[in-house]
């Protein structure tokens, strides 16, 4: 088949599936399928077996993320290998790497940095990029996760300076840090069904269940933050919308005087920033 007809097939078909993208994605499969360049689909009379596409495109109108069947995906100026073991990183993210930079203007000031829940690794690489001056720790009681983020470690040179433990939250940790971030699960468990099928079907539970009103994590994790955080440490965590609030009321009763949010680009409140006050 030409490689028109084949990306037209399948736009209609992803389009009908109530993909947002149908087109991009389209030829996002088929360079992938193909092992070319997105610029190489420009020949649209060029003649293509389309076998592994369609395998492919089957995958994607079954909803599973396009991010998982490619293997990797995007985050801040890394590529990650990605897979059904982890969340994958989204772009809203990105909000706690950009209130990190802001609480710490002066990059060498970081030298520790902590990862609860590292999942890709995704937060820990990010912050050790922009960070010269730090190594850090991720943490994910999930071996697979665990394993997954110390591959993206070595895949984006920052081997040296992370290193990644299968552990449950802080629980084997007794030293201090400057920065401390976190994506924990925040969705209600009654809400998990009702999200895109790509989440609810193809991700972790264990990833996005934060009990019922979404908030185990946060009751769990603010208050062993002071004892994590060095004097002039940051903890940076990610809010689901509408969790701003009680998570900032979590945090005051942990002894932060001031919790602050910083909201992402849609306006939501993203991420809760936490600076351990100096005695």
């Amino acid at each position: 088949m030409q490689i028109g007809a084949v990306l037209r097939r399948a736009a209609d078909a992803l389009r009908a599936a109530g993909v947002e993208s149908p087109a991009l994605e389209a030829r996002l499969l088929l360079a992938h399928a193909l092992d070319v360049p997105q610029t190489a689909l420009l020949d649209r009379a060029a003649e293509i077996d389309p076998n592994r596409f369609d395998a492919l495109l089957a995958r994607r109108l079954a909803r599973e993320p396009m991010a998982l069947i490619l293997g990797h995906q995007g985050f801040w100026t890394l590529d990650l290998e990605v897979s059904p073991a982890t969340l994958i990183p989204r772009p809203d993210s990105e909000t706690l790497i950009e209130a990190a930079l802001e609480a710490f203007p002066d990059r060498t000031a970081v030298r520790r940095v902590l990862d609860l829940g590292t999942g890709t690794g995704c937060l820990l690489l990010a912050a050790l990029s922009e960070f010269p001056a730090a190594w850090g720790v991720g943490i994910d009681r999930a071996p697979a996760a665990a394993a997954l983020a110390a591959r993206n470690a070595r895949r984006n040179g920052l081997a040296s300076r992370a290193a990644v433990v299968c552990a449950d939250w802080a629980s084997p940790i007794r030293g201090r840090f400057d920065l401390i971030l976190s994506n924990p699960p925040y969705i209600a468990s009654q809400e998990i069904g009702a999200l895109m099928p790509e989440v609810a079907v193809h991700e972790p539970a264990s990833a996005l269940d934060g009990g019922l009103d979404g908030l185990d994590a946060y009751r769990t994790l603010i208050p062993a933050l002071p004892g994590l955080l060095n004097e002039a440490g940051t903890a940076v965590l990610e809010l689901g919308q509408g969790q701003a609030e009680s998570a900032r009321n979590l945090a005051r009763q942990a002894g932060f005087a001031a919790p602050a949010l910083r909201r992402d680009l849609a306006g939501i409140a993203r991420a809760l920033v936490l600076h351990r006050a100096v005695p």
